[in-house]
């Protein structure tokens, strides 16, 4: 039975490219959370405006509902998952699911958003920010400074979550 492990953190934190880096080390699907938008979300955001918890129930939902179609069958998902009720969520689609969180200095998040194209704006940094709550010690997340470069923590987080290659 392969594990559901959610890559988290803000905005500029390395998502997505840890999470599919971290999938096809383990040759298992990647979902990136950021296309389970609904398009009223990423007009909004790229607006600058953020979004509450009741425009994120949709995105939740959809993520959640990705999880549970592979559970059991291995999956890593690129998920902000700013809040602890937003991973009750996910969870709530696989009661195993690990969680990676990705913390990365406020300078180098804003460096980093400032130099891609995207539709969440550098503008918005300070509202996710403000959103996170840092995983509990009773979530038993994994915890990475991921201002490494991308080989380095992706095999950091491996060893971290004890997850094997993928098979040959």
């Amino acid at each position: 039975m392969q594990p559901t492990i959610v890559v988290m953190g803000v905005s500029g934190s390395g998502k997505s490219h840890v999470g599919a880096a971290l999938a096809q080390a383990c040759g298992v699907d990647f979902v990136e959370g950021d296309e389970l938008h609904p398009a009223a979300n990423i007009a909004r955001m790229s607006a600058g405006i953020p979004l509450d918890d009741a425009a994120r129930q949709p995105w939740l939902a959809a993520i959640a509902a990705a999880i549970a179609r592979r559970r059991g069958k291995g999956v890593v998902v690129a998920c902000s998952a700013l809040r602890r009720a937003y991973r009750d969520v996910l969870r709530q689609a696989d009661p195993a699911l690990r969680l990676l969180y990705l913390r990365v200095p406020r300078d180098e998040l804003a460096r980093r958003l400032r130099e891609r194209t995207h539709f969440m704006p550098a503008s918005l940094l300070d509202s996710q920010l403000a959103t996170l709550e840092e995983p509990a010690a009773e979530e038993r997340a994994i915890v990475l400074a991921a201002d490494a470069d991308l080989v380095a923590t992706v095999a950091l987080a491996r060893q971290a979550l004890s997850v094997p290659a993928r098979p040959a």
